[in-house]
């Protein structure tokens, strides 16, 4: 590829979004004067009494959590979305709302507080990627709910309110913003191309091996050609698949093994226990056959140059667009030398 791309300010297209990041090159060399964040040294225990998420805990509900041995899942507490919240629709001029139901779910990764999926064998995150193909399947099946998003946030720094590992599950009636995005871009290529926008551009990639991780028989990790956070992600299927129910039991485990690796990677990468916002997107659960989709999971760390100096979305990137410095194709390698 151009090495213009390496050299000088350009932008990049999102083919999933179909939405531009502008990338200044040039600017990974300017001195750092910024916010530097605090590295936690805390270690934590396997087993933490004050953790609402930890086995046999009593929750802030008042419920009593089982004596799980590997995955948890359970209705939100605190849930941001209702499902028997009361239908209507305001619309006064150029003002408009529509309710919303859903259902959100809380899934323990494991018993062990100390533990992060970096931290956890690839078998027992097949147990995961198992709970999260049944949470797929059984919110799906409600008529009131068309999509799933499948998400985590690890770190403090992320957002994340309690350290023991977990994730999320939002189900919803109508399609969230990112998603509808995703959905019009892989329908109109599919409709013109027969074929998968995300495999065709995964073939690719496998061609020019620029920006690929890692890859197992069924998997690859890449940086994506557009990406936005500095060392953001992408793990693809290498088959057209919509959605994580259409996994066999050795593709599971191999899908398993490509988050093990990217994760004990970004914790390799600073030397921390690496923050970041991860999720699935796959097809919805509307009925329809959605054979345009191609599922993939995509991890978005915050973390610029060291452990201590965060990526912030601020000021030209409100207002204009994402913007990145160090290139995707130097982010690649960087990650891919850790493995």
């Amino acid at each position: 590829m151009t090495t213009d791309l390496q050299d000088y300010s350009h932008k990049r297209l999102n083919i999933l979004t179909g939405e531009w990041v502008l990338v200044s090159p040039h600017r990974a060399k300017r001195p750092w004067q910024g916010q530097n964040e605090t590295v936690s040294k805390e270690v934590r225990p396997s087993y933490d009494a004050s953790c609402y998420l930890c086995a046999g805990n009593t929750r802030i509900n008042g419920e009593q959590n089982p004596k799980y041995e590997d995955v948890f899942v359970f209705t939100n507490d605190f849930a941001a979305l209702q499902n028997d919240s009361k239908l209507f629709i305001v619309k006064d001029g150029l003002l408009e709302a529509h309710s919303e139901q859903g259902i959100c779910k809380v899934i323990c990764f494991s018993p062990d507080h100390s533990k992060s999926l970096a931290d956890m064998d690839p078998k027992d995150i097949a147990k995961v990627v198992k709970a999260w193909q049944d949470e797929y399947q059984t919110l799906g099946a409600n008529d009131n709910i068309n999509y799933v998003q499948i998400f985590e946030n690890k770190g403090a720094v992320m957002g994340c309110s309690n350290p023991h590992p977990h994730g999320q599950i939002w189900s919803q009636s109508t399609l969230p913003n990112e998603v509808e995005k995703k959905d019009t871009q892989q329908v109109n290529y599919y409709k013109k191309y027969r074929n998968s926008l995300l495999g065709d551009y995964l073939a690719k990639e496998m061609t020019l091996k620029e920006r690929i991780v890692f890859e197992n028989d069924s998997f690859v990790v890449l940086v994506p050609f557009w990406a936005i956070w500095p060392f953001e992600t992408m793990i693809i299927p290498k088959t057209w698949q919509p959605n994580i129910t259409t996994l066999k039991n050795n593709d599971t485990l191999l899908f398993a093994e490509a988050i093990s690796v990217i994760t004990k990677v970004y914790d390799k990468l600073f030397n921390t226990s690496f923050p970041y916002s991860s999720g699935i997107h796959q097809s919805p659960t509307n009925g329809e056959a959605n054979e345009h989709w191609h599922w993939h999971m995509s991890f978005y760390p915050p973390l610029l140059r060291s452990a201590t100096v965060k990526k912030f979305m601020v000021g030209y990137e409100m207002f204009g667009s994402p913007q990145r410095d160090i290139t995707p194709e130097i982010a690649a390698n960087m990650l891919k030398e850790l493995i």
